[in-house]
């Protein structure tokens, strides 16, 4: 086949331009990329070798080898891994960060613009690590065999917006990456630095990095231990090592939040070293909610995608599992109810709790950045795992009317007033938002706690959950909340509120002329127990579906029709009490009640952030009653 030129996904040409130009600090981690790119080709082809062993015919003594020449100007990164063919060239090298493009340009733009050189973090997150290349290059060629295959195929780029494929030859697996480096870019043409970027980045990998002799009679040399770091013992193990160990597995460039290393001996024996990333990475809440844990088997990789080793909720951890136990030839099919990966699963999970717990615990400000990158999706296991709930419960975290900062359940009960029986809880878009909520204010004047839930999960776990210690939770913007049982706070016991007292007026008129006006735009009308400050608000009914529920089952496209709410009024509100004198003296419908009821009734559908049904109708009502309340 002859050569063919494609052009890359739109907007990547300006995105190369990115990498090539703006990710200056450090340069030297191309050569980590391209090395960790390169094992986890020889991993894949370990794997492949298992099950169909021609695979692996010259490939059991897999290397990567890095070959700098001066003369010609290239350096170049080898594998004898599993390759690639023509098909794979176009899709991996000819698309970047498929799921993020403008995403990833965003956030390195605006870190550009702040003169921020961490920008460089994002690379990992976003999947673009071979681009890295270009920060050093003119332009770079790729060579590759697929194993099981005879053709071999030759990819060129400049990064300037568009690539060539073309056939070629290769004596063996693998692959090529041939960096034609820039002038002002000499330095990593030396032994010394490619010798010492490895040691710093890629010391950890369990294959041999050779550099190749420059001078002609020279010997090869390895320039990394080639143990894999899991194996070895912990207190030979640097922070350092950890660190760029993390960098490998998860293809990351943030610095671990918390290292798990331990192995477990016995009657199950395996291995984990497990990661929690500081920031979260992305594509962590889509909707594939894969798992980031790679599974071997006496060191030889297996596979990274095995839903059995961690629950979904915490695909959010990153790292190794190296199992004795499980037989080295086990496919993909086979993990799924595999009792040994089982208890694996269990006991992995259980030490990640431990650990969080101890966090939580000993270090609730450090735990506070935790959950604040990963406490949405730690939350999906509320609703998803049974099992482990109860110490789920013991590590969520919440924001609450209580004050600044994150409370558990566990500080929540302690702190309910007598002849509260639930613990209460309102949704909505953000924090700032929902503590605005009219909702609220009976809540804040008996002094009762609430939750303030924010994530979109938390519409789900709340339901489905129930209780929590025998105490239900319940939604603030329910009906029935109940707080004429609860005690006021002793010093107001101790005031002769006269507002208190005058909540004995009768609003029977009012609340009759307002169902009239409304009809079947609202569910009811009733006299609130809830508001000391606004007029009104809505509320949904016992068995009806959360406000913000709906809204957000409706953005989404779940649900068409709208259930109509309860318009509950505020009997001390001035408002009110004047519109209650008209209603009273009035013998039929009274023009200015019945305009007020719907101005109110769009006024509180604004404070929960709806849309106004009919703005005309909105603004006619509010120019008359201004009108009338000018000339009075």
């Amino acid at each position: 086949m002859t050569k063919e030129t494609f052009t890359f996904q739109a907007e990547v040409g300006k995105l190369l331009d990115i990498v090539a130009h703006s990710l200056y600090s450090h340069k030297e981690i191309f050569l980590r990329e391209l090395i960790s790119n390169a094992s986890d080709a020889c991993d894949k082809l370990r794997y492949e070798a298992l099950t169909h062993p021609d695979l692996g015919i010259g490939n059991s003594d897999f290397a990567i080898s890095v070959t700098s020449d001066k003369k010609a100007k290239t350096l170049t990164i080898s594998d004898n891994g599993i390759g690639m063919s023509r098909e794979d060239l176009a899709e991996t090298l000819g698309t970047i960060a498929r799921s993020g493009t403008q995403a990833f340009m965003d956030q390195i733009t605006a870190a550009k613009e702040k003169k921020d050189k961490s920008g460089v973090d994002l690379i990992g997150q976003f999947g673009v690590g071979f681009y890295s290349a270009f920060m050093v290059s003119d332009s770079v060629e790729v060579i590759t065999r697929k194993a099981g295959t005879d053709k071999a195929f030759k990819w060129v780029s400049d990064g300037r917006g568009e690539f060539t494929i073309e056939d070629t030859t290769r004596d063996s697996d693998g692959t090529d990456v041939i960096l034609h480096l820039k002038k002002e870019e000499k330095e990593f043409f030396e032994p010394e630095r490619i010798e010492k970027i490895v040691k710093t980045y890629s010391d950890h990998i369990a294959i041999p990095i050779v550099l190749k002799p420059i001078k002609d009679g020279d010997a090869d040399r390895t320039l990394n231990s080639a143990s894999a770091l899991w194996t070895r013992d912990k207190k030979d193990i640097t922070e350092d090592q950890y660190k760029e160990f993390y960098h490998h597995v998860a293809h990351a460039f943030d610095n671990p939040w918390m290292t798990l290393h331990n192995r477990v001996e016995g009657v199950m024996a395996y291995t984990n070293l497990l990661f929690i990333p500081t920031s979260p990475p992305f594509g962590l809440f889509s909707p594939e909610r894969k798992a980031n844990v790679k599974l071997y088997v006496k060191k030889v990789f297996i596979t990274d995608d095995c839903e059995d080793l961690l629950p979904a909720y915490l695909r959010f951890v990153k790292g190794i599992v190296d199992s004795e136990d499980l037989p080295l030839n086990i496919s993909r099919e086979m993990l799924q109810d595999n009792p040994a990966l089982s208890k694996i699963r269990k006991a992995v999970v259980k030490r990640i709790f431990t650990e969080l717990g101890k966090k939580a615990d000993k270090a609730p400000d450090e735990y506070a950045t935790f959950w604040e990158a990963f406490g949405p999706v730690l939350k999906e296991g509320l609703y998803e795992d049974f099992e482990n709930r109860a110490k789920l419960f013991e590590l969520v975290r919440f924001k609450s009317t209580h004050g600044e900062g994150l409370i558990s359940l566990k500080d929540y009960v302690s702190r309910m007033k007598e002849g509260q029986n639930a613990i209460f809880y309102i949704t909505g878009e953000n924090v700032e938002q929902i503590t605005q909520s009219p909702q609220l204010e009976g809540f804040r004047a008996k002094g009762v706690e609430v939750l303030l839930l924010s994530d979109p999960v938390d519409e789900f776990w709340v339901t489905s959950v129930g209780e929590y210690e025998e105490k239900l939770f319940k939604s603030a913007t329910r009906g029935g909340a109940d707080l004429d049982k609860v005690a006021k706070p002793e010093s107001d016991d101790k005031k002769k509120d006269k507002k208190d007292d005058k909540k004995t007026t009768n609003i029977d008129p009012l609340v009759a002329a307002f169902k009239v006006a409304l009809g079947d735009k609202v569910k009811d009308v009733r006299v609130s127990e809830r508001l000391t400050d606004s007029a009104v608000c809505l509320v949904a009914d016992e068995g009806d579906m959360d406000i913000h529920l709906e809204r957000l089952l409706k953005q989404h496209k779940q649900l068409d029709q709208s259930t109509p709410r309860v318009l509950e009024i505020n009997p001390d509100h001035k408002l009110i009490k004047s519109l209650n004198k008209i209603a009273k003296k009035s013998t039929g419908i009274e023009k200015s009640v019945d305009d007020a009821a719907w101005l109110l009734l769009d006024q509180a559908r604004i404070v929960e952030g709806e849309k106004i049904a009919d703005p005309v109708a909105f603004a006619r009502r509010m120019a008359s009653v201004m009108e009338r309340g000018l000339s009075s």
